[in-house]
Order: structure tokens, then sequence, then C-alpha cells
């Protein structure tokens, strides 16, 4: 790293720790949740008032903002040249229904962050810095997860965003429309020359090994398949066990066949059923129908496919002995994901030039930078969080460790983007 033409050199960068944590801390309280987390799900008015609050605050840092189609949010900082490529810092400000302070919303506010610890310490640089804000990464309102970074990538169409329907009938396209954060801006195709996620682990790794920063290599790809199984609404009093056409015993049964796929793959593969719904869903009545989503993970793209292959045998095979209607439609897939060399190479030896524990480390959870890696060099960074929790109110991490990742964004994106003085 060169040393600026003031005071400033490699060796005292650093971000403010205390302000960072400050707005975690402030954009904690849009959308709060029962227990002490968050409920700041895509496209709500409480979506709309996290935007506007993380606008106003990039805006006070001299950026300037441009929208997209798809609710993106781009908040640009110039540089010494403004026609060379930015690179970007990118994550989300959307949260799960019972979600913590910090997924997503870290890797959104530390970029933010780098750039006002730039500007206090009289940085420029050479390329323009880009923060971003990737609309509904969550999936948990409108599936599939990191719908916007996908059409922005090439692997959804925007009519295809536009009709996703959350659980009560709303679209995507509609409610975007509603909160009032459509722009008009053509999605994809912005010049990148580098893109940086900052992101706490969600899961008990880096915690474990004792390490301060994630080096992430890979992603692990993803099949989310939706099931439905069709039998017979009956009173479960008076129908004999033998007539009965039950699609909660069926869900029953494919939820174990895919612990059990899962296991058969090991190591590197996961498997689990973790959003379901019976239908009526009322206590004396036998479910007539059982809609469910399974999660397959892998770094192994033939273990991925194999899992989803075995599940697609399987499952008709259980509905049939049961004498229930099946459909298996994918609703969310990517292949495994392995991020730039060279971007892995600069943040793995920014932890170690800052002094920083750290170790390489694949990301079991997907990203935004996972689509985002298809079109342009990308790399994400992590820290630990306390007992690997997340996606959970309780889900915590500690401000040393916010900062020092933090740090290591700031040096890692100062190196892309070419430090000037």
């Amino acid at each position: 790293m060169t040393e600026t033409d003031g005071s400033v050199s490699a060796a005292n960068m650093k971000v403010d720790g205390d302000r960072l944590w400050d707005s975690l801390m402030e954009m904690a309280k849009i959308g709060p949740g029962v227990a002490g987390g968050n409920n700041r799900q895509t496209l709500t008015d409480a979506d709309a008032e996290g935007r506007a609050r993380f606008k106003e605050w990039c805006e006070a840092a001299g950026m300037t903002m441009a929208l997209d189609r798809m609710g993106n949010m781009f908040m640009r900082h110039e540089g010494n040249e403004p026609e060379l490529d930015p690179v970007y810092i990118g994550s989300h400000l959307d949260t799960q229904p019972t979600g913590g302070k910090y997924d997503g919303v870290l890797g959104v506010l530390a970029g933010l962050e780098v750039v006002r610890s730039i500007r206090d310490m009289g940085i420029q640089t050479r390329r323009p810095i880009v923060v971003v804000n990737w609309t509904n990464e969550e999936g948990a309102r409108f599936a599939p997860a990191m719908l916007a970074s996908g059409v922005y990538a090439g692997m959804h169409t925007e009519d295809y965003a536009n009709a996703r329907e959350d659980a009560d009938g709303k679209k995507f396209g509609d409610e975007l429309d509603r909160i009032g954060w459509r722009g008009t801006e053509d999605v994809g195709g912005r010049p990148m020359h580098a893109m940086f996620e900052y992101h706490i682990e969600q899961g008990p790794i880096l915690e474990a090994e004792g390490k301060q920063i994630g080096v992430v290599t890979h992603g692990q790809g993803l099949w989310w398949l939706q099931v439905t199984l069709t039998g017979k609404d009956a009173h479960t009093g008076s129908t004999p066990m033998n007539m009965r056409v039950n699609a909660g015993l069926g869900m029953a049964r494919i939820i174990e066949a895919v612990h059990r796929i899962a296991m058969d793959h090991q190591p590197g593969a996961v498997g689990a059923v973790g959003q379901a719904n019976f239908y009526p869903n009322s206590r004396n009545v036998i479910p007539g129908k059982a809609v469910f989503t399974i999660d397959f993970r892998s770094p192994d793209l033939g273990k991925l496919t194999s899992m989803r292959d075995r599940l697609e045998a399987e499952a008709p095979q259980i509905a049939a002995d049961l004498g229930l209607g099946i459909e298996i439609e994918p609703v969310g897939h990517f292949d495994p994901v392995t991020f730039d060399p060279q971007l892995v190479d600069i943040v793995r030896n920014t932890a170690q030039n800052l002094g920083y524990s750290h170790m390489n480390i694949v990301s079991g959870a997907g990203h935004d930078a996972c689509w985002i890696n298809r079109v342009a060099p990308t790399v994400m960074i992590m820290c630990p969080c306390v007992d690997g929790l997340s996606h959970n109110e309780a889900e915590e991490i500690s401000p040393e460790s916010a900062t020092a990742g933090a740090d290591v964004l700031l040096h890692a994106v100062l190196d892309v983007a070419e430090v000037v003085r």
C-alpha cells in the first residue's frame, strides 16, 4: 500500500469501528424483531425506511445514488479517474422474518464505513468505489434468494422476478412499485473492476478455530426443490388408517429421505427441509395437501447433482406408495462458486499484513457475490459470529470482529482501487 500525501500511511489506515457499530445499531432500530433481532423483509415498509436511511448516510458522505429497475441501490464515491471501472462493495439490507442485526447489513454498512474513512483520511483513489444494496437477497418473502443480483447477472429475467409472489399472493414487482424504490436504470451491464462482499460467517468454524478473518475461496452450490403432495382431507377420528391419503405422512417420509440422501453424500454435503405447510392445517383434519422446500447444498457439483437426482427418484415412489399426487419444482439453484484467485490472495495477504489471524473457508450460505462472480471478479471476507448462529434474532458478533473485517475490507479495496494520495 502506498503512503498518502499527508500523515496517513498504510500502517495507520483504519476504519472508525465505533461509527460502524453505531450505524449497525441505528439500522437495527428499523424493522425490529420480537426478540432483539430484525424483521425487515424485502419490499416492506421497513425495507423502504432502511433504504432511505442508508441513502441519507451515503449522501452525507458525498456519494451519489443510481437505482435500477430491480431496486438495487448503487452509491458512488468518485475516483480521480471516473472513466475507470469502479470497485464495488455490496451485500443486502433485507432480513429474515426472525433475522439478526448483522446478516447482510454488516457488508453494506461496512462499505459505507470504508468510504467515510477514506474521506476522513483524505485518501483518493484512481478508481471510483460503489457501495451496493442488492434487493431481496434473503428470499424469505419472495423466492428464490439473491433474486435481484440474479437478474443483474442474467440468471433470471425481470419478468420472472416481477412475477414472484409471497405467501399472500403479492407480487414482487407490485410491492417494489408500492414502496417507491424501483429505478429506471437497466439491470446489469455496469462496468465492474471487482466486487467485495463482507459478511458474517453464519456458521461455527471461525469461532471454533479462533480465527478473526475468513478468506472465502469458494461457495457451496445449492438446489431448492419445492415439493407439493396432494392427498385427501378427511376427519382424523373417523377415517380408518388403511383408508387415509395423508399428505402429512408423505412429507414426513420425504423429510427422512432428504436426511438420508445428504448423509449418503458425506463429507461436504447438507440437506434439510426448512419451510413446510400443511393444508387445511386443522387439528382434526388429515392433511390433504403439503407444500415444503428441500435445501440441498455442496461445494462439489457432482454431489449436488446426485442429491437432487436421488430425491427426484425416491420422492415419487414414496408418494405413490401412499396414493399421493406429487409435483417437484426447482425454485432456487446455483452451481458451486470459485471466487477470483487474485482477489482471494489480496484478502489473505491483507489480513496477514494487518496481523489478523485468518483461514481459508467455504461459504455454506448463498450470497449475492455468488451471482456477481459470474460477471465480474468477486471475493468475500467473513468474520466470526457467536456460536455460529444466524437467521435467528439471537445472532451476534462483537464490535471487535466487525472492525477487524472492515479493516481488511478497507485495505483490500484501497489496494484494488489504487491509492493515489
